[in-house]
């Protein structure tokens, strides 16, 4: 029986619910949050609609055992994750300086996880509870599950199911994964029997018996050879399809690492069943001395239609964890969704997101993909569109309107991002001008990062003149209504590819369009993106073409304040950087200059 309750976090919560013991204990590095944006809320309600006991340790201090032994011994298993997020981008800029604060903790406290929170987690349980099973999932334990590139040590890392001595690894968003583990070991099937469910990763000193498998560079080649690294990682990325993805097996010493293929995309009605269950869509009440939790005034009233994203941005990992077929929810489910929200206490009548990882991505990007799998030799929109590539906005403006026409909603507003080249292949402009109309605030967010084609073609995104075409169509269209809003492009400075002319054309465009961006974001080589492999390893592992890596902190700096030339404190920079590119017809007084000249040249 499901209670409309917080789920325990103490003993006394136990015995509230009669229980003596529990089934699984998630052990989490976010404060505990009971709303489907929170990985943890997601799986511990599942667990829970099927019968399953369960209770979170959220944020334990980990140098003493106090906090994980307070729920006492789950009879099944540890359930591990670092949170929402990986703890080394949690809690590292980019120049790897400590970040002050956290917006996954309450207060937006930080340092209450440790660096590589997986690891450190697991390793605490298994020095306490010896011989109880410990299954890693979330974000962390997902990306890191072959041998890869860790930017904060600047080397090539085990997979984090070895550091972190756990018994499986759930990779994806592992709904149908725990379901299925759940239900075997409470049919009496030990850990170390579950060698093939899809979606997850183990260890195992036999491969004999395995077939119709691939094995990719060990451990110990792609740690010191590059190409073997780019070659591992193609591999990967290629059968990281859950149709026809084959099994993948790497070693690491004497022992292998397997890869169960992806799980199968969720239905429809497995994406309602989900998204139907009883969160309490807040913070514990134990965070209310503090603040609450930061993390959560994003997502409160901003609601999930889809995962998956089939766009294709090197940048970008969800290729790794929610792959690129779409999975979505009923527009029923939806609806039913944002009238639950308006009837919360403090909903101001504003709806923030409808969306997923691209809004806009409704549904699959053509049916074959459902029967036969993604495609390995071509993307479906990058770099020029997929002939079978289905567009249409229709069922997603119809959600749109059904709820934005709720009692209560003032305003749905579109955060989650949208590709404007997939937009602008839609024949009709229904979308772009009710979004233009009904579902922006002022501004519209959009991603073309940069606007030099050859950045552009390695960071998988359309070409200037289709950045260009968009911006120019979405001025029309508030010209013609007479409103006055704003783009506010997303710019990225020092990606692979990306040498001082390359930057120097991006602060040109950014002089032409009269914009000066408040924000702009350095590229940082996070786990499992093709990105960070071409990074690493200075090669497209899928074209195996040579990359220009910005890598010289002085250079990278001057990329980056020559997206924001009109800064003061950026003036040094800029001019090394134009010295130094040969640019000097950009420092002066003509209109096209980005600089004036220092002031004992102006005499």
């Amino acid at each position: 029986m499901m209670l409309l309750d917080f789920l325990p976090i103490t003993k006394e919560d136990m015995k509230k619910r009669r229980w003596d013991e529990l089934d699984f204990i998630f052990v989490t590095g976010d404060a505990y949050v009971d709303h489907p944006s929170f990985g943890h809320a997601i799986v511990t309600r599942l667990l829970e609609s099927l019968g399953f006991k369960v209770g979170i340790i959220s944020q334990p201090n980990w140098k003493t055992a106090e906090d994980f032994i307070k729920l006492g011994k789950p009879k099944i298993a540890f359930l591990v994750s670092s949170g929402n997020i990986d703890s080394m981008v949690n809690h590292y800029t980019v120049n790897k300086k400590r970040r002050s604060e956290d917006a996954y903790s309450p207060g937006g406290k930080g340092n209450l996880r440790p660096d590589r929170a997986v690891i450190v987690y697991c390793n605490k349980i298994r020095e306490i509870f010896k011989d109880v099973p410990i299954i890693i999932g979330g974000i962390e334990a997902s990306l890191r599950r072959f041998a890869h590139y860790d930017y904060w040590d600047d080397k090539v890392r085990r997979s984090i199911l070895l550091d972190s001595s756990a018994d499986l690894l759930v990779y994806g968003m592992g709904e149908k994964q725990i379901i299925e583990i759940a239900n075997l070991i409470s049919y009496g099937k030990k850990i170390t029997d579950l060698n093939d469910i899809n979606g997850t990763c183990y260890i195992t000193k036999d491969i004999s018996k395995l077939t119709n498998y691939i094995e990719i560079p060990s451990y110990e080649e792609v740690a010191k050879d590059k190409l073997k690294y780019a070659e591992a990682f193609k591999i990967q990325y290629l059968e990281q399809d859950p149709i026809k993805g084959k099994i993948l097996v790497q070693k690491h010493g004497n022992i292998y690492l397997v890869q169960n293929p992806p799980a199968k995309p969720l239905t429809v009605e497995e994406m309602d069943f989900i998204y139907s269950l009883p969160y309490k869509r807040t913070y514990h009440p134990i965070y209310k001395k503090y603040g609450g939790v930061p993390a959560l005034k994003e997502v409160e009233f901003s609601i999930v239609s889809h995962r998956g994203c089939y766009g294709g941005c090197s940048f970008c990992a969800l290729h790794f964890h929610q792959g690129r077929i779409i999975q979505k929810r009923s527009r029923e489910s939806i609806i039913e969704e944002a009238k639950k929200l308006t009837s919360m206490p403090n909903f101001k009548g504003y709806i923030h997101d409808i969306g997923g990882p691209t809004a806009n991505f409704r549904n699959p990007s053509c049916k074959a993909q459902l029967e036969r799998g993604i495609c390995k030799t071509r993307q479906c929109l990058h770099p020029n569109p997929c002939p079978n590539l289905e567009v249409s906005h229709e069922e997603y403006l119809d959600i749109l309107r059904q709820v934005r026409n709720l009692p209560k909603v003032k305003k749905v507003f579109i955060r989650s991002g949208i590709r404007y080249d997939y937009v602008l292949l839609d024949k009709s402009d229904k979308f772009l001008i009710e979004l233009i109309k009904n579902h922006i605030s002022g501004q519209l967010k959009v991603a073309p990062e940069h606007v030099c084609d050859r950045v552009l073609k390695v960071m998988g995104k359309p070409s200037k003149k289709v950045y260009d075409k968009f911006v120019k169509k979405y001025f029309e269209y508030n010209k013609k209504f007479g409103l006055k809003q704003y783009l506010v492009p997303y710019l990225m400075s020092s990606h692979p590819g990306s040498d001082l002319k390359a930057a120097i054309e991006l602060a040109e465009y950014i002089r032409d369009m009269g914009y000066n961006p408040e924000q702009v974001q350095d590229f940082y080589p996070t786990p499992g993106s093709l990105s960070t492999t071409i990074y690493y390893t200075g090669v497209n592992p899928l074209t195996g073409e040579k990359v220009y890596v910005p890598k010289d902190p002085e250079e990278k700096k001057m990329q980056r304040a020559l997206l924001q030339f009109r800064d003061p404190k950026n003036y040094d920079l800029v001019y090394k950087a134009l010295i130094k590119a040969k640019r000097t017809d950009l420092i002066g007084y003509d209109k096209k200059c980005l600089i004036p000249p220092k002031k004992k040249e102006r005499k």
